[in-house]
């Protein structure tokens, strides 16, 4: 039964009314905080998820920043790349000039030196926020991503990027692992004496008529003919006196009896011998040796080898960061220090470039591969006699990227030979 006080209508309109102030509350709510969830009262799951991506958000301006960042170091380590790279060329073109002898060598050179002090201003100031991408050789770490996986846990993605050492450093040999091992002298001296090749004509019958021997050098043929009255000692004088007509460059030959010494002087080329054709007699065949190898009538092949000695690296082990190898040539010793991702060809030139920077009197050096593809660092020296010896060790640091532009000097024709290979 109802009662007598009970106002339908005024409580439904008391309802509507507390409706409308919780609406103008809530909209007065995300009005001032622009969120339908403002606190965990309002929806404790829904506010839980969006802090967590409030969160992200804030970590994600930081990312957006760091690789602004990071834009911005890589921009100016490439400018500095391509300042140098044009620098360089430049460079080139001076020493290529400095080939030509009627030209005025110390001014190129003192052209060279600008250039190079050019370089290094650049290189140096080629750095943004204290980081410098063409100095060093540690990578740069730019924060890249923050990934979260389902079970809330966040890890942070970066992007390594390498430095490209611009420097002229000459790097630091280090005290690590002993690495002589991956690097063998072929001597203990390096010397101006040439080597040789004898050739023995033995006691036979060379006054037949006709062909007696063929001796080939450096492609050049040379036929000894058998006349009435020649023997063992008249063959080695005629090819004496052929080979030093022909005026090879480095090679000279002397007759002493039966036995022709071939001497090669030249610094990093070997020299191909063969002699052929040998005639035989009645009691049966003129026999020559090619140091001390016989034969029979065919053909005997030998050589003379460079008169270089050499440093030959291993062809199985791996060149790792920091990796340091020294060249002792007489009292002085010449080092190089590996960087990231080198090989020991760059070992080798690097070993060169410091030899040539040494200016070292008659010494020169050249990089080359043995037969087996190992590489190798030959060095010469066509004045008197010096020590020669190699050693290696690991955990050091690395030359610079530029290492032997400082010790470039195309004042002499060999300066500018030894400049030309270098750059």
């Amino acid at each position: 039964m109802s009662s007598i006080l009970t106002n339908t209508s005024a409580m439904v309109a008391l309802q509507t009314l507390k409706q409308v102030n919780n609406s103008l509350d809530k909209t007065q709510a995300e009005i001032a905080t622009g969120k339908q969830v403002a606190n965990a009262r309002d929806n404790a799951a829904t506010w839980a998820i969006a802090k967590t991506m409030e969160s992200d958000v804030t970590g994600f301006r930081g990312i957006s920043e760091s690789l602004s960042l990071g834009e911005s170091t890589i921009g100016v380590g490439r400018q500095a790349a391509e300042t140098v790279t044009s620098l360089l060329t430049e460079l080139k073109g001076k020493i290529v000039s400095a080939q030509e002898e009627n030209v005025d060598r110390g001014k190129i050179q003192t052209d060279i030196a600008e250039l190079r002090s050019q370089i290094e201003t650049v290189v140096n100031a080629a750095q943004f926020n204290g980081l410098n991408m063409v100095k060093g050789t540690d990578q740069v770490n730019i924060l890249s991503s923050l990934d979260r996986d389902s079970a809330g846990n966040v890890t942070a993605s970066q992007i390594s990027v390498g430095r490209q050492d611009l420097t002229t450093s000459a790097g630091t040999l280090g005290s690590g692992q002993v690495l002589n091992a991956n690097a063998t002298a072929s001597a203990g001296a390096v010397s101006d004496a040439g080597n040789t090749a004898e050739i023995t004509f033995n006691n036979g019958d060379y006054t037949t008529a006709g062909l007696m021997a063929r001796i080939t050098i450096e492609g050049r043929q040379i036929d000894f003919s058998g006349a009435a009255g020649l023997d063992q000692n008249d063959a080695a004088a005629f090819f004496e006196g052929a080979i030093n007509a022909l005026q090879l460059d480095g090679i000279t030959a002397e007759a002493t009896g039966g036995v022709l010494e071939i001497t090669s002087n030249r610094a990093f080329s070997g020299v191909d011998i063969a002699i052929s054709d040998l005639a035989g007699d009645a009691a049966g065949t003129v026999v020559s040796e090619i140091n001390g190898d016989a034969t029979a009538p065919g053909t005997l092949s030998g050589s003379i080898d460079e008169r270089a000695q050499s440093v030959t690296f291993s062809g199985t082990a791996a060149v790792q960061n920091g990796d340091g190898y020294s060249v002792t040539v007489g009292t002085q010793s010449f080092s190089y220090v590996a960087g990231p991702n080198q090989s020991f060809e760059d070992v080798a030139r690097g070993l060169k470039a410091a030899i040539d920077g040494g200016r070292l009197d008659g010494v020169t050096a050249q990089v080359a591969q043995d037969a087996d593809g190992r590489w190798q660092l030959q060095v010469d020296n066509n004045d008197g006699s010096l020590a020669f010896s190699v050693l290696g060790n690991a955990g050091g640091t690395a030359s610079g990227g530029l290492f032997g532009l400082e010790g470039m000097d195309v004042r002499t024709t060999e300066g500018a030979q030894a400049a030309l290979e270098n750059v």
